[in-house]
């Protein structure tokens, strides 16, 4: 054990004596540890929604299309589709007919977006925590049925096998007003995705949306599920600007980059704002040691008359500040570490004993609160906090250098 480790623990235990400077090391540790342990749950929460909408949100929407400019439709899509799978960047595609239009049922209306699949290439593997097994099958045996958001479901009072009438806007070329083309579909089941998609999206077999939407070529568009979802501006502004025939491009950043938009703001928020906390309670060990250095003058002057070099004098201080930065970054790594992984099923027990609900499904797209530890995130808040106590230990340190043998003596 080096001698200015034992000084360190020496003085620090001696420091006990005065009261208050016990309080501000006390406070001190206590700020570190709970500022390192916020700012891990909090993160691992960003990671959990990250997650989730990674998982749900982008299971369901595509990560990119290409919708037609005419009518009339993508021509020749099954050759485009074989043509563009052999790109590394796609992960599948698969065509699509999306129809806007009001849902009415016993008088009432409602808007819907209805999507027409291609049933021989969708699976339910994809759609397992959306659809549940029974309502694909029926679904998937009946041309003329739908899926329904839970949502717009609940709304209109709709159950599985009832009769619906969607009316869908007939355009027209001179813009003259035309009355609205009716459509009748039966309900098949529920589809599930959270938050508002489930107050108007639906799905439907593509060929009768094909048919009853007019477009000749089967299909309107392509759906693009990528192999990363992050790189879908790039990817689909390349695949876009190649294509055979004039179309729009979209990408999932487009209807629903708010959500992970929001993610990454109160991320950095979050980031910042519990940093500075964690600095304010480093502040405390620099009150701490400035105190300290003061009281200890008789001390360091008799170690400089020793021979002590100033070296040592200083190491042996910001030891002393370090000791209580390195407890209360272990203490609050550890308390996190324990706690960020099993977060959803803590909230979950005590909004059962308490029976109020954090996260309501009718708003956000989840109904429970999401953690997802990363170590890269320990590390870096780990990092970020030894630094900013180094740091804090310095000046003191300095101080107790520049302590004057002869002076302190003669006190």
């Amino acid at each position: 054990m080096s001698l200015a480790w034992q000084l360190a623990s020496r003085f620090r235990r001696a420091k006990q004596t005065n009261g208050y400077i016990s309080f501000i090391s006390f406070s001190s540790t206590l700020g570190i540890g709970l500022g390192c342990f916020v700012l891990i749950v909090l993160l691992s929460i960003m990671n959990g929604f990250e997650r989730e909408l990674l998982n749900r949100i982008l299971a369901v929407i595509p990560h990119g299309e290409l919708y037609s400019v005419n009518s009339e439709g993508i021509r020749d899509w099954k050759s485009e589709i074989a043509l563009l799978e052999q790109d590394d960047r796609v992960e599948s595609i698969e065509p699509y007919t999306r129809i806007t239009g009001m849902l009415q049922h016993k008088g009432n209306l409602r808007a819907v977006e209805l999507t027409g699949l291609d049933m021989s290439r969708a699976s339910h593997d994809r759609w397992l925590n959306q659809v549940s097994a029974e309502d694909w099958q029926q679904f998937k045996a009946d041309e003329d049925s739908v899926l329904i958001g839970q949502g717009l479901m609940d709304k209109l009072e709709l159950e599985a096998g009832d009769r619906i009438s969607v009316l869908i806007p007939t355009a027209t070329e001179d813009l003259s007003f035309k009355a609205p083309h009716l459509m009748h579909l039966t309900v098949a089941g529920r589809l599930k995705v959270g938050g508002e998609m489930d107050n108007y999206l639906a799905m439907m077999h593509l060929a009768t949306a094909s048919t009853e939407s007019g477009v000749t070529t089967g299909a309107q568009g392509l759906r693009f599920m990528l192999k990363d979802p992050y790189s879908a501006y790039e990817t689909m502004r390349d695949i876009g600007y190649n294509f055979d025939q004039p179309v729009y491009i979209s990408y999932w950043m487009r209807t629903q980059g708010h959500l992970y938009n929001d993610i990454q703001l109160v991320r950095v928020v979050v980031m910042i704002a519990l940093t500075l906390v964690i600095a304010v309670a480093c502040f405390n060990i620099v009150s701490t040691l400035v105190m300290s250095v003061r009281e200890k003058q008789g001390a360091i002057a008799i170690l400089r008359t020793m021979g002590a070099p100033d070296s040592l004098i200083r190491r042996t201080f910001m030891m002393q500040g370090m000791i209580n930065g390195v407890i209360g970054i272990v203490c609050g790594t550890v308390a996190a570490v324990v706690i960020a992984p099993n977060l959803s099923a803590i909230v979950a027990t005590i909004e059962s004993w308490t029976g109020i609900t954090l996260l309501s499904g009718d708003i956000y797209f989840i109904d429970f609160l999401p953690s997802e530890l990363q170590w890269t995130d320990v590390i870096l808040t780990v990092v970020v906090a030894f630094t900013l106590c180094l740091l804090a230990t310095w000046y003191p340190a300095r101080r107790a250098v520049n302590v004057d043998p002869a002076q302190a003596l003669n006190r």
